[in-house]
């Protein structure tokens, strides 16, 4: 068991594996904001055209 233990600690593939986690976390997070601010100015451009719209129609 100690040896199991030994063998564990100096094995440093899991680590790259945690960098990589952190990695995806961090752009997956980017990502999903951009796509916020995104749809956000979207929407707000479509109601400008819905007005516009709105405004030439009357």
């Amino acid at each position: 068991m100690i040896e199991l233990l030994k063998k564990f600690v100096r094995e440093d593939e899991g680590i790259s594996s945690v960098e990589y986690a952190l990695l995806l976390a961090f752009v997956g997070s980017a990502v999903a904001a951009s796509a916020l601010a995104l749809g956000n100015a979207v929407a707000g451009e479509m109601d400008e055209a819905a007005t516009e719209i709105g405004t030439a129609v009357s």
